[in-house]
């Protein structure tokens, strides 16, 4: 391709996308640090203060005091607080099969079985979440945003394509002075561009394939979950399960060097219609995000299988801490806010830029 061809690629995929990634940008700064703001506003639920190596309560207590607490309604799912296994979210429906909307969650004691809240979906940070996963659209948004960060990276890898020639007439990082206004600001686009190349790269394609979950959860569903519950095709759905307590001390017996992340109930999308899936994750850095299945027979408290997940999930499970810097404590997560207003700058500039060059032309 031509300077010429790279040039327009670059200035028309950043236009359509420009929008976009501004409000993404803009949404994303107060995400990056939403456990620290949830800590600070008081809208984070914290456990009561108890005596180290207080024990955990049996997690059946804990599922009947959330029924307790919204009475005919069923457990979906049960998530332990990444930070603080203290803490435990279950997800309630009126119907196994009932869609995402119409769960609620309630918080539980995981030491006393006590409920400690149950939280609404609203407030500032729902509103920033929400508007940065999909634009309170859905699926369709989702995939909207998926398409705005694919040309997001067309356009920094046109960006960079085109800094080249630049930056060999002149020292890297060059910003010329005593020039146009508009001069000085494409140097600083260009710059701020190539310094923070290697993250946007990162940030950007990760989030196309955050924005794909639904779709990878759909063909792992149709691919190994299907194969691991072969055996049970065309049985009746359990109805009511036995003993959650005994489906994750059988998952944990089979993966000791594991710890749960989350149940998914009987006929849940994360499982089927006969089972408890336990998702359990590792205890190292390397290994916490990567979750690994294991199906327990919602009737006999039998593990029936367990497997590593196949590579599509994986890559999606890996995307998500690198997206959001949330892995390496308070210190990356400010690299990520620098970098995320830097990206802001480029993004601003590079919309200043092609408005100036624009009334010129007209001029």
């Amino acid at each position: 391709m031509t300077i010429r061809a790279w040039s327009r690629l670059h200035t028309w995929s950043s236009l359509v996308c420009t929008v976009f990634l501004l409000l993404l940008c803009l949404t994303g700064l107060p995400l990056i640090f939403h456990h620290e703001i949830g800590h600070l506003t008081g809208a984070e639920v914290e456990a009561p203060a108890m005596p180290e190596g207080t024990p955990m309560a049996d997690l059946d207590r804990v599922v009947g005091a959330a029924r307790a607490q919204r009475p005919g309604e069923v457990v979906q799912y049960l998530i332990w607080e990444e930070d603080d296994p203290a803490i435990l979210y279950l997800s309630l429906a009126p119907t196994p099969t009932s869609p995402p909307q119409e769960l609620r969650t309630v918080v539980i004691d995981a030491r006393t079985a006590l409920v400690l809240d149950e939280p609404r979906d609203e407030g500032f940070m729902y509103w920033m979440l929400r508007l940065h996963t999909d634009l309170f659209a859905g699926i369709p948004g989702k995939l909207c945003l998926g398409a705005m960060g694919l040309l997001f990276v067309i356009a920094t890898v046109s960006g960079a394509v085109l800094y080249g020639p630049f930056a060999r007439h002149g020292e890297f990082g060059t910003v010329r002075r005593g020039r146009s206004g508009r001069l000085r600001w494409l140097d600083l686009h260009n710059i701020l561009g190539i310094v923070t190349l290697s993250w946007v790269l990162v940030v950007g394609a990760t989030g196309v394939v955050n924005t794909l979950a639904e779709q990878v959860l759909a063909v792992w569903r149709a691919d190994q979950l299907a194969e691991m519950v072969e055996p049970w095709r065309g049985q009746r759905p359990v109805v009511e399960p036995g003993s959650v307590q005994a489906a994750v001390a059988a998952a944990r017996a089979a993966a000791p060097d594991r710890k749960p992340f989350f149940v998914a109930w009987p006929q849940t999308m994360f499982s089927s219609g006969h089972h408890y899936a336990v998702f359990l994750r590792g205890d190292t850095p390397l290994t916490h995000r990567l979750l690994t299945p294991a199906l327990v027979d919602a009737e006999t408290g039998r593990l029936t299988d367990l497997r590593a997940p196949p590579w599509y999930v994986t890559a999606l499970l890996v995307s998500q801490p690198l997206h959001f810097g949330d892995y390496g404590g308070l210190a990356l997560k400010i690299a990520w806010a620098v970098l995320d207003i830097a990206t802001i700058v480029i993004l601003g500039s590079g919309l200043w830029l092609w408005w100036r060059r624009r009334r010129g032309a007209a001029a």
